[in-house]
């Protein structure tokens, strides 16, 4: 009977440590009015949206928790960067909403002409609503330091109030 109590407890511990892994990948207790898109709040639906289609669609390069290729400040073989992250250790902080949805949209090479880049353009493979809300997303997934950073960085590129 003990035993059965001491394998017990350490399930429940383990599932404790899986839900909370997964919610600090989800954002962690960030309140959805303190992330914005273009200055607007996002809702808890947009994260969601996001998310599933990062899921989907960015995860194999960026990774799964946003941590990015492995070292990803060093160029391939082909000249090119590897995936940068998008959590706080990367620099998807330092640019306005208007440029990520830019080079999301347009791949990095439509934003920055010559430029080459494995990231794909997704315009025509993505709606504007489901960049936004990837960009929520990711955004969700920030301390607040970050996106209060990021926030100033957008409202100077003029797209916040």
């Amino acid at each position: 009977m003990k035993r059965n109590l001491v394998i017990l407890s350490a399930i429940a511990v383990s599932a404790l440590a899986a839900v909370a892994a997964l919610t600090q990948v989800q954002g962690g207790d960030v309140r959805t009015e303190d992330v914005t898109f273009l200055g607007q709040p996002v809702t808890s639906e947009q994260i969601a949206l996001g998310q599933e289609v990062y899921a989907e669609n960015c995860a194999s390069c960026h990774g799964a928790s946003l941590e990015g290729q492995p070292n990803w400040k060093r160029r391939l073989e082909n000249g090119r960067m590897p995936a940068p992250p998008h959590d706080e250790s990367g620099h998807t902080w330092h640019h306005s909403d208007q440029d990520l949805f830019a080079i999301t949209k347009l791949g990095v090479g439509g934003v920055v002409p010559g430029y080459e880049s494995d990231m794909l353009a997704f315009g025509e493979i993505l709606t504007d609503e489901e960049i936004a809300a990837v960009l929520a997303f990711i955004k969700s997934t920030w301390p607040e330091r970050q996106r209060d950073v990021q926030a100033r960085i957008t409202a100077s590129d003029g797209g916040g109030s």
